[in-house]
């Protein structure tokens, strides 16, 4: 068996080759193309396995070559920096340092989901950049009329026919602004016909409307919260346990203990942003939904801090979410007579 580390840039891969013992068989650089890889993968001696460090880059050079490879496997970045720290640092060295943690067994790997999977991520993470530019918008649109002291409904200000109506009628709106004004509202309109077709078309895609249907049991659970979970965990069965997954969506902070005194930290940086960031703007509006959830937040907020009880209670729904989740099951929620029925059996 043949070793490879590569150590993947945009313009560049460096490769280094390893035999078993660790003996050099080759090292160099290829182009950072589809041709130049599949070219370079003619030549390598058989059988090889692969490794490389997780990148925005990966995802197209590990589907390339996983077919051709007796495995193929993707490094934490954090964690092998901390395994491969040394004074001398290049592509080259990065590439022979990762060819030896795949040789030695001490290469840190990390979850690679599949590539169905990540096209899904990649268009969800892209409904969500396109529902933040929609935000920027409205607020560019009221900022543009305060800027110039126009008058106008803030409540009705984003409805086709108050604006149009807006335009024609309001004596305080200029002819500079006008164009301004129109423009930002057709953005506006292209950018919500986008968005809503995105969200339709991964909320009807047959492999994913089971799972986020059960999902979608849970009270304050929507669609947008179901698919995140559902696309950015991938295998559910990768978590462990409650606080595995409570740390993968960044809902704690980390841990630093010593001498038998505990520290905790702020939330941790070491997450998922795109989870994170949806289960927290859940848990803003799930206690409205779910009579437990309420309970959790007033007793959390009565220790006073709204930010503590928001985070309380989205670490609740992502136990909730695995739960539903890796029992594949609807949630059910329990009433008193189902408890005591339960109790007395």
């Amino acid at each position: 068996m043949y070793y490879i580390g590569l150590d993947i840039h945009k313009k560049t891969i460096s490769y280094c080759i390893k035999d078993l013992s660790g003996k050099v068989f080759g090292e160099g650089e290829v182009a950072a193309t589809r041709a130049d890889v599949d070219r370079w993968m003619r030549d390598l001696p058989q059988p090889w396995t692969v490794a490389m460090e997780a990148t925005l880059f990966t995802g197209w050079v590990y589907d390339q070559l996983r077919p051709q490879a007796a495995a193929a496997k993707v490094a934490h970045p954090l964690m092998l920096r901390a395994i491969a720290a040394a004074k001398k640092k290049n592509d080259r060295v990065d590439a022979a340092k990762i060819a030896d943690c795949l040789r030695c067994d001490f290469l840190p790997e990390c979850y690679m989901a599949s590539s169905a999977t990540r096209e899904r991520r990649r268009t969800l993470r892209y409904r969500n950049l396109m529902v933040r530019q929609l935000t920027q918008l409205k607020n560019k649109m009221a900022g543009l009329l305060m800027e110039a002291g126009v008058s106008y409904n803030k409540a009705k200000l984003h409805q086709p026919g108050y604006f149009t109506e807006l335009l024609a009628t309001n004596q305080e709106i200029d002819k500079s602004l006008q164009p301004l004004l129109r423009l930002n509202r057709e953005m506006l309109v292209r950018l919500e016909k986008t968005e809503r077709g995105l969200l339709k078309a991964l909320t009807r895609d047959g492999q994913l409307a089971e799972r986020v249907k059960r999902l979608m049991s849970i009270p304050g659970i929507g669609p947008v919260t179901a698919l995140t979970w559902v696309l950015e965990v991938g295998d559910v069965t990768r978590m462990t346990s409650v606080k595995d997954a409570i740390s993968y969506c960044g809902l704690c902070g980390a841990e630093r203990s010593s001498a038998g005194v505990a520290q905790r930290t702020p939330l941790s940086k070491q997450r998922n942003p795109h989870l994170q960031t949806v289960l927290v703007e859940a848990a803003k509006l799930a206690p409205r939904w779910n009579a437990d959830l309420a309970l959790v937040y007033e007793k959390e907020k009565q220790k006073g801090n709204h930010n503590r009880a928001t985070l309380a209670v989205a670490r609740k729904l992502v136990a909730y979410l695995l739960a539903v989740d890796r029992g594949q099951r609807n949630f059910v929620v329990k009433t008193e007579a189902a408890e005591k029925q339960q109790s007395a059996a």
